[in-house]
């Protein structure tokens, strides 16, 4: 099959780059950083179906966090008529390999205990719905990016590389607007949690967005007007990171939004980074879905190696997790990318990696409530 570059991984976009990204990463155990924030973007009706009501969507980021950090959220939907959350890939890859991994909280609603603080918590952290074109402070959006510098650094002293996950409910939306007001056509392309994409809704919000920009906003202004806190951090960690190691950004649409704005940034900023490095990795459900276009949009930032998993649930046990085959959910947290990553550092084959998913599926579905875990200090930097 082309692009296929190993059973359960393959290229889409840019075949060799794709082939020597893998080739530098394979057997290496790759550092998993999941950024995590809020927009008032997701509590829109009907924008994201990362979480069952807009109430239910102010705490997703939250429990896939909890999830990471202490194996449990009582805030997960685990009953049988729930959708998994894609921590579920995550976290079960994380646990079997052991991985490293930090929760950087970019701007949550909440504290979660283990996560790393990337900025003081007060109401102006988390972002305000992109349609008011005055998401974030401007000031906010320069120390999430300055601390992403950081972190990017500071990573690539003491690992071989990075996967840089996120989780932004109403993040495909904020990337679409994030990409237009870069000079991107992306209108149809980003993907949806919904099975079949609200482009149409998703357009509505970011042209209303797009309307409160000055004149010639630079790429933090952008950030600031209509983007989500993830952005700017991942896009600074992203062009530390890559000066010194392989970057591998855990996502669909949104960490192809994440790419844009890092490759501005570093451009109007001059700052030093190593594009050649960098790779978007997400699930075949993303790079596949009839309803968006990521490989288009991909091929739109060219050159960037887009790759995915070729996890599948078709044999699945679990009818919920069956529910993924039929476009529900699809990515987040990670979850394509770390499949990728463990078939290029533990060579996981698909019955492997569904065995896994499934052993942790069960687990946090015999959780009749969270378990007694003792609460750690959140960092900061």
């Amino acid at each position: 099959m082309k692009g296929l570059i190993s059973p359960t991984c393959k290229a889409y976009t840019q075949l060799d780059a794709a082939r020597a990204w893998c080739q530098s990463v394979r057997g290496l155990q790759p550092f998993f950083a999941c950024a995590v924030g809020f927009t008032e973007t997701a509590l829109i009706p009907g924008i994201s179906a990362a979480g069952a009501t807009p109430a239910a969507r102010r705490w997703t980021a939250i429990a896939d966090a909890e999830v990471l950090l202490q194996g449990y959220s009582s805030r997960l939907p685990t009953a049988p008529e729930g959708y998994p959350s894609p921590v579920v890939i995550s976290q079960a890859i994380c646990q079997q390999l052991d991985l490293p991994l930090a929760v950087f909280d970019c701007g949550l609603p909440e504290r979660v205990p283990g996560a790393i603080a990337v900025q003081p918590h007060s109401p102006s952290t988390t972002a305000a719905c992109l349609s008011t074109g005055r998401a974030l402070s401007r000031d906010t959006v320069e120390t999430l990016f300055e601390c992403g510098l950081h972190w990017g650094e500071r990573l690539a002293a003491e690992h071989p590389y990075v996967a840089i996950g996120e989780c932004v409910a109403g993040g495909t939306t904020t990337a679409l607007a994030v990409l237009m007001a870069l000079g991107f056509d992306a209108d149809g392309m980003v993907n949806s949690s919904h099975p079949v994409c609200n482009h149409p809704q998703k357009l509505a919000l970011v042209r209303q967005g797009l309307a409160q920009l000055p004149d010639r906003p630079d790429a933090l202004a952008i950030a600031a007007a209509v983007g989500d806190p993830v952005q700017p951090f991942a896009a600074g960690m992203t062009l530390s990171a890559s000066r010194t190691m392989p970057v591998l950004l855990a996502g669909g649409t949104q960490m192809l939004a994440v790419y844009a704005l890092a490759r501005r940034l570093a451009s109007e900023f001059h700052i030093p980074w190593q594009p050649s490095r960098v790779a978007v990795g997400t699930t075949r459900w993303v790079a596949e879905d009839p309803t968006g276009r990521t490989v288009d949009l991909a091929e739109l930032l060219a050159p960037l190696p887009l790759l995915a998993t070729q996890l599948s649930f078709l044999q699945s046990q679990f009818s919920q997790l069956q529910a993924y085959e039929r476009g529900y959910v699809k990515e987040g947290v990670g979850a394509g990318g770390l499949a990728i990553a463990a078939s290029l550092y533990a060579d996981w084959s698909q019955p492997h990696l569904l065995a896994a998913i499934e052993t942790t599926y069960t687990a946090l579905l015999a959780m009749p409530s969270p378990p007694t875990i003792p609460a750690a200090k959140p960092r900061s930097v």
